[in-house]
């Protein structure tokens, strides 16, 4: 503030040189404080506008950092999806690479393979090949999705997924079993469509039940997840001796689902790997879960 007894010209300088009120002699005591109050009040303001400032763009630095962040992760979850399936990728980024660590879990195994496709792939033009083995992909990669089933080996005709690692689950056979019957829906209405194209092909299942060593498997660069032991064996050999349209269990997963299962047996089944005949079993229907 100027306090001033110069003429106009003088005040209008003061102003122009960073002054932001003037009083003229002789002055009033009152209104002098009046206006350094008022003065007082505006550089309130001011520092307030300038602490908000300071604040927004503090605000704005986390913002961006934040989204930088969540950004990352999506691009982490985006690449590890192509290899992993969603289910194993989830777990990894919320829990760490820890759970690839060799252990072992009981686990239920489902074997799943195309009949007839040998003779198709060989006699089939390689762009139709493709065009069924996407079809095929997408209709039992969404029932996969549903169920949340581990994926551990994916290929153009067959597949092995299993339950109860990396996420546990108390109903391993019975989400493997159901899983299953959704998988056979999926493909029957696929199988109207491949017929219609001149193509005779048919789905089989094999499911079984123990304990197996999981961990990550592979080399620098490409990793996998996989699953070791003779329960997958089993599922494997399981889904070969299947029938088109069949559902095979062995003696140990029949036994944890037969509250939800009609099944026939089959017998005891000599399977490649394996000392003994293996009991198996047929699966009918299946109750549906509770909505």
């Amino acid at each position: 503030m100027i306090v001033t007894s110069h003429s106009e010209e003088a005040r209008v300088d003061a102003l122009e040189a960073g002054a932001d009120d003037f009083v003229m002699k002789p002055f009033n005591q009152q209104e002098l404080l009046a206006r350094v109050r008022s003065l007082l009040r505006i550089k309130r303001y001011h520092d307030a506008n300038q602490a908000q400032a300071a604040e927004l763009a503090e605000w704005n630095r986390t913002l961006e950092a934040r989204v930088a962040e969540q950004v990352a992760e999506l691009e982490k979850m985006s690449r590890l999806r192509r290899f992993l399936s969603p289910t194993l990728a989830e777990v990894i980024l919320t829990q760490g690479e820890e759970i690839l660590e060799s252990h072992r879990r009981e686990i239920a195994v489902l074997f799943a393979d195309l009949r007839g496709w040998t003779d198709f792939s060989a006699t089939t033009e390689p762009e139709e090949v493709m065009r069924v083995i996407g079809s095929f992909h997408a209709a039992i990669g969404d029932v996969i999705v549903k169920y949340e089933a581990t994926v551990g080996w994916f290929a153009g005709d067959g597949l092995m997924v299993w339950f109860n690692d990396p996420i546990p689950c108390p109903d391993p056979a019975a989400r493997a079993v159901r899983m299953a019957t959704e998988m056979r829906e999926a493909v029957a209405e696929l199988k109207t469509q491949w017929l219609r194209r001149g193509h005779e092909l048919d789905f089989s299942i094999g499911i079984a039940l123990g304990y197996a060593t999981l961990g990550r498997i592979g080399y620098d660069g490409r990793y996998d997840y996989g699953a070791v032991g003779s329960v997958c064996n089993l599922a494997s050999r399981l889904c070969d001796e299947a029938l088109p349209g069949q559902i095979v269990l062995s003696q140990r997963v029949l036994a944890d689902v037969e509250e939800i299962v009609s099944a026939v047996p089959l017998g005891a089944l000599v399977l490649k790997g394996f000392g003994r005949p293996v009991q198996a079993y047929a699966v009918i229907n299946v109750v549906k879960a509770p909505v």
